[in-house]
């Protein structure tokens, strides 16, 4: 690598680094207060809330990538360009290609970080949060023992303490059990306890009743109780027993499903994102070609670049709003597929076109003149 290549390659990452980070940092923030209300609401330690705020990470850094590398060598170049660095370049014989080199370089180390993130580091953050903040969620010790509250831990049990003593021992306590159809149960305690064992969590309930109404007769049954035990085991399923998400999945997981019921119902959508997987790492390069294609396309303009910085920032804007837009619709019909690609193509085609074009107008033009002068 020449050093005028490494100067500007230096340049570009340099740039594109800050701007990652500070637009990571930005949405990371903003979406970590989403995460408030565990610790809130479920008695999360500020250190497991950091973790899962950080197995945020890859997927803000995915979606930040892109738009920082179009960023950074639309700032670098612009200021290449201000500062008559490239025109020297230019007089010195440096080709389109030449000065492309580095930023291409850049966008290519983009690209290889944002396939890592895609094949390896999104799916295995985004299943680890999913199945940390499902148990956070099913976790029975940290929402039974919220007082005076009606915590419904499933849309069949919904529990009711009174009070917790020091001691972890609960105090007036009713749960209500639909869990059987047709035959609701009520249960009151005077005291209870929470017990965690092998099959799964189970309260303890001292001197309370049993009230069963069976709906068909309408019979009301009354049992009273020194100790009654129910059972919630039933009702909290393992991490691993969930259906994982598009997004927790990795490649071939995409491609080649299990063939389960709810795979085969959202077969369409695991495969929207095994190609928004292959897509989303060459994005870099799409991004840095419109960027190249409009500061390199064209002669020096000494009144600046203004316009063409803006021009090459709503295409770019246009371009991200299509990745958006395309992605939504394909989840929706299979069809719409052929247009995600077709986003990706089209910036690149654009961008590899304003440079060759110019270029070829420039060769065209300088045999023309000698002629002219005979």
């Amino acid at each position: 690598m020449l050093g005028i290549d490494r100067y500007v390659y230096r340049q570009c990452l340099t740039v594109l680094a800050f701007i990652a980070l500070g637009l990571c940092f930005a949405i990371w923030l903003s979406q970590s207060l989403r995460l408030i209300e565990l610790i809130v609401n479920r008695g999360v330690s500020v250190g497991t809330f950091l973790y899962l705020a950080m197995l945020l990470l890859p997927r803000f850094l995915e979606v930040v990538l892109p738009i920082a590398t179009f960023a950074a060598i639309l700032f670098t170049y612009h200021r290449l360009i201000t500062d008559s660095e490239l025109v020297v370049l230019r007089a010195t014989g440096f080709s389109q290609a030449r000065l492309a080199r580095p930023a291409l370089m850049a966008a290519a180390t983009a690209s290889i970080l944002g396939l890592a993130l895609s094949l390896y580091f999104l799916p295995t953050s985004l299943r680890a949060f999913k199945d940390l903040q499902f148990e956070i969620r099913n976790n029975f010790a940290s929402i039974l023992l919220q007082e005076g509250v009606f915590n419904s831990m499933t849309d069949k049990i919904t529990v009711y303490i009174r009070e917790q003593a020091q001691s972890g021992e609960l105090l007036g306590v009713m749960i209500q059990d639909e869990r059987v159809e047709g035959r609701p149960a009520t249960l009151t305690a005077e005291r209870g306890a929470l017990a965690q064992t092998d099959s799964g969590p189970r309260i303890v309930m001292l001197n309370g009743t049993r009230q069963e109404l069976d709906r068909k007769t309408h019979r009301l049954s009354v049992l009273a109780f020194d100790r009654y035990i129910i059972e919630l085991g039933d009702v909290r399923d393992a991490p691993g027993a969930r259906w994982h998400e598009p997004q927790e999945r990795y490649l071939p997981d995409l491609f080649f499903p299990s063939g389960s019921q709810a795979d085969r119902y959202y077969g369409h959508r695991l495969t929207v994102e095994g190609h928004q997987r292959i897509l989303a790492p060459l994005y870099p390069f799409a991004y840095a070609l419109l960027a190249l294609g409009f500061l390199l396309g064209g002669e020096f303009n000494r009144r600046g670049q203004t316009g063409r910085v803006m021009a090459a920032i709503a295409v770019a804007f246009l371009v991200q709003i299509g990745n958006i837009v395309f992605n939504n619709l394909a989840n929706r019909s299979i069809g719409f597929l052929p247009l995600m690609h077709l986003n990706l193509l089209l910036p690149i085609a654009l961008g590899i076109a304003l440079m060759l074009r110019r270029r070829g107008a420039r060769r065209a033009a300088a045999p023309a003149a000698p002629a002219a002068a005979s």
